[in-house]
């Protein structure tokens, strides 16, 4: 008659270890799960951070004053306006050349390019995730690290449980 704790009785299967888990990301010791795409963690290789392309907004909002400001300078240089105006007018020439410059300033502090999580899944290179969140990306890239690590290792099975040692008497 066997027990209820009969140790012949098959071990229960486990869960996957759960390293990280928001709605649309979930990350376990065997798969890394983002939107509907999901990928066993043992074929993820070489992976790798970026950052993504800068804010399109920002980019034309730069090219379209850069070329208005050469577009005024041209302008002034073939009429000959060049000759006529002070000191004080250079200095407001100088300061809106630098407007430019401002603009990708402010742009990447108001739209800072995402963070990506890039990796070889099969031999080709896929991006896994993007966020512009870096708390969140951080969380991500070291949970799915952490199931790499443990993949590589040979998975998360317990240590052996082991006497405690005693001294000989």
């Amino acid at each position: 008659m066997q027990t209820e704790r009969s140790a012949t009785q098959p071990p229960r299967p486990t869960s996957p270890k759960l390293l990280y888990a928001r709605p649309g990301i979930v990350v376990t010791a065997e798969r890394f799960t983002v939107g509907r795409n999901t990928w066993p963690v043992a074929e993820i290789t070489q992976v790798r951070t970026d950052r993504g392309p800068h804010d399109r907004l920002a980019i034309r909002a730069v090219v379209v004053s850069a070329a208005m400001i050469a577009a005024v300078g041209l302008l002034l240089g073939f009429t000959g306006g060049l000759h006529r105006l002070t000191a004080e007018a250079y200095l407001l020439l100088g300061a809106v050349g630098l407007v430019p410059l401002l603009l990708v300033l402010i742009g990447d502090r108001w739209r800072p390019p995402a963070h990506e999580l890039w990796g070889r899944v099969r031999g080709t290179e896929v991006l896994l995730f993007s966020s512009d969140d870096e708390r969140q990306f951080g969380q991500v890239s070291r949970a799915l690290r952490r199931a790499r690590e443990a993949a590589r290792m040979g998975g998360w099975a317990d240590p052996p449980a082991a006497e405690p040692w005693r001294p000989p008497r």
